[in-house]
């Protein structure tokens, strides 16, 4: 009942000040939509590259022909000195371009191995990354049509000649997402760490706030003084309303979406449900531990912001320096995505997930850690204001 109380007080305030939860909200959405509809088609296309075509012959209109056949990069331009080419890169009109050195088709004829220069813009990663990807594959394409016609000239069959260009052929497959769909990548870790982000913020934010606002006792009246069951209490209906959103975007992505969920649903649902949870076990912790609300939040903030740098999906853990390795456990989006990996791309069940739903779990020492300092204060500010009492009187 002490927590019924509390959750109902909860309530009212959360409808006494409706802006909170609905910016909150409404930032959720925003962030789904937007990544949504910028990878709504898997990848980008047609990304603008140029080629600097210093040769002037055949071969070199027949390589730009051959790039700008290709479905993810398009020749915006054709230039005749590389410092055009450089310029237009530094304005961002392209984000890479060929140059193909004069006299290259003479070359070729005196079989001869000329130099073809790809410049790339890396300051775009993804950009950039796949400009080059492109660009490259038509570069060893290129070359070996051009060696495949010098062998047929001196006489060779065709089976032949494939063995001298390529004597070992690679078979590339993409697992968990052969689509190579960025979609896929970037929606199913960035939001829920978006997500994750909000909840510790929001958790936090509710709690200085009632220390902002004087309320603090007032609070802790409905629970009859237990801080635990206070926060609790106050957690609940937040926890309902981000779980609830979290699962709906789940319901999206890996349902009307299509993303491929290998494993278990209900046990993704669980991975989901602990992530909300060890996201408020963090802001409450916080919250409670630093009694200065502005230092509160800019603590979170901090804290939230690293997360999608140590979680691992943007950058790998085994690379970061040992000191990194183990402060990317303190994050629940870290165990998470894991799970994620676990559930969704592999297929693997309880076996292979327990280890990380059970350290989302053990975030729950940190609410009661911050509960119990919480009550530590408490019992503190109200010795301090008796030995003031005492000393006026």
């Amino acid at each position: 009942m002490d927590i019924l109380r509390v959750t109902l007080r909860e309530i009212r305030r959360i409808l006494r000040y409706p802006r909170y939860p609905i910016l909150l909200t409404l930032g959720a959405v925003f962030v789904f939509v937007l990544f949504s509809s910028i990878t709504h088609e898997g990848q980008p296309k047609r990304l603008p590259v140029a080629v600097v075509d210093l040769d002037g012959t055949y071969l070199s209109r027949r390589i730009c022909h051959e790039l700008n056949a290709t479905q993810g990069v398009e020749v915006v331009a054709v230039y005749n000195s590389h410092v055009e080419a450089r310029k237009a890169m530094q304005r961002g009109k392209i984000f890479a371009f060929y140059e193909i050195p004069k006299g290259t088709y003479n070359a070729l004829l005196q079989f001869r191995a000329p130099h073809f220069v790809l410049y790339v813009n890396s300051a775009y990663m993804l950009a950039g990354t796949l400009s080059y990807k492109q660009l490259a594959t038509m570069g060893m394409l290129a070359s070996g049509a051009v060696q495949r016609e010098v062998y047929r000239k001196k006489g060779y069959e065709d089976d032949q000649i494939m063995g001298l260009i390529q004597p070992v052929e690679y078979d590339t497959r993409n697992i968990g997402n052969p689509w190579i769909n960025y979609g896929n990548y970037l929606m199913t870790t960035l939001v829920p760490a978006v997500i994750a982000f909000i909840v510790v913020m929001h958790t936090a934010y509710s709690i200085v706030s009632e220390r902002k606002q004087r309320t603090v006792r007032s609070w802790l009246r409905r629970a009859h003084g237990s801080c635990f069951k206070g926060i609790v209490g106050k957690m609940i209906p937040y926890t309902v309303w981000y779980s609830f959103l979290c699962l709906l975007a789940n319901l999206i992505m890996f349902g009307f979406m299509g993303f491929p969920l290998k494993g278990s649903w209900m046990l993704m649902v669980l991975n989901t449900l602990l992530l909300v949870f060890g996201s408020q076990c963090v802001g409450t912790f916080i919250a409670c531990v630093i009694p200065d609300p502005p230092l509160t939040m800019s603590i979170c903030a901090l804290y939230s912001a690293m997360s999608f740098s140590l979680a691992g999906f943007s950058f790998p853990i085994d690379s970061m320096p040992p000191l990194f390795q183990s402060f990317c456990m303190l994050y629940p989006i870290r165990h998470y995505y894991l799970n994620y990996c676990d559930i969704a791309i592999f297929g693997n069940g309880i076996a292979h997930c327990w280890p990380h739903l059970c350290a989302l779990i053990a975030f729950g020492f940190m609410l009661i850690a911050g509960a119990s300092f919480l009550g530590w204060q408490m019992r503190l500010d109200g010795k301090n204001k008796t030995q003031t009492l005492t000393a006026e009187s």
